[in-house]
């Protein structure tokens, strides 16, 4: 055996040489948290809620609980109220609970300090009050006087002075709303029966005005909510989606922004678009350089529509 071969096979015999470990003592400070890391601490964990919605699982809850309720009780019930009740009937009610709400919407044009706004809506609710029955007749709206009805709320008032929203909430009775909105709502509805008293105090008169506003209200609804959940993903995600969207526009509108917001709005996801479908391109137009129109009642996670080959001309 020759010299040379020898000690190849002695380190042969030996197996594979291996690094001794290093001692995570003498390890710099990064690396030795990552050897001490365990496989749990390594992996990232994705969001559990969306932006302004950190109580997502709990909205969820009750939007499912709602979305049953709705689908048993409050819908049968709605739709019976719209086909028992006559159109005008229907009408004046509307006319006269929204009517009572005027002072609150004059009030808050005035804490907004738009009293152009304020005494329009001044004259609609004496208008209505007096020559409307009571506010049963909408008067007000028609084209010779042109003083439509112009919803305001001090959520309005408290955004308009740069309140954020707060925390995204869908509430049982309630629906989608925001933490702004419900503490504005709370203090509207208690200026008529602290300032008035009689009879905007009693329970005689409230709960049956909850029931007839909310049975009209999800009644005349019904066409807008079927047609956006009909084809949704996430109907939480897409109804969460479209009322913020509302919401930033009315805010935008008290500032004047109306033309920005609607020019905006090609920025602004689709309103009817579902959030919680992956986004798929628009197709340009080879001509123009602008981007087709999309249909706004299309989902967004819906597979595109597959065109049939053209027929191949006659010989």
């Amino acid at each position: 055996m020759t010299p040379l071969l020898l000690p190849a096979l002695l380190l042969a015999a030996q197996g594979p040489q291996t690094a001794p470990a290093a001692d995570p003592a003498k390890l710099p400070a990064p690396a030795r948290q990552i050897d001490e890391a365990s496989p749990a601490q390594l992996t990232v964990r994705a969001p559990r809620h969306a932006q302004g919605d950190p109580l997502e699982r709990l909205n969820r809850r009750f939007f499912r609980s709602n979305q049953k309720f709705d689908a048993k009780l409050f819908r049968p019930a709605a739709m019976g109220y719209k086909h028992a009740v006559p159109r005008p009937v229907r009408s004046g009610l509307r006319n006269l609970f929204s009517n009572l709400g005027e002072p609150i919407v004059f009030l808050n044009y005035l804490l907004q300090l738009k009293p152009g706004k304020a005494a329009e809506t001044a004259a609609r609710f004496a208008i209505n009050s007096t020559l409307g029955l009571g506010g049963v007749l909408d008067l007000a709206k028609e084209p010779s006087i042109k003083l439509p009805h112009r919803p305001n709320s001090l959520g309005n008032t408290l955004g308009f002075y740069g309140v954020k929203p707060g925390l995204y909430l869908f509430l049982p009775f309630v629906g989608p709303t925001t933490l702004r909105d419900l503490l504005g709502g709370a203090a509207d509805s208690a200026v008529l029966p602290n300032a008035v008293g009689t009879p905007f105090n009693r329970i005689e008169y409230q709960i049956p005005k909850g029931v007839i506003t909310g049975l009209d209200a999800r009644a005349e609804a019904d066409d807008e909510l079927n047609t956006l959940f009909a084809g949704a993903v996430d109907p939480y995600a897409t109804l969460r989606s479209v009322f913020l969207q509302n919401r930033a526009g009315e805010i935008a509108q008290l500032h004047g922004h109306a033309k920005a917001a609607t020019r905006a709005q090609g920025e602004l996801d689709d309103p009817l678009a579902d959030p919680a479908a992956p986004s798929t391109p628009s197709t340009a137009s080879p001509l123009s350089g602008a981007s087709e129109l999309q249909d706004p009642l299309a989902d967004p996670a819906a597979p595109p529509p597959v065109s049939e080959p053209a027929p191949a001309p006659a010989p």
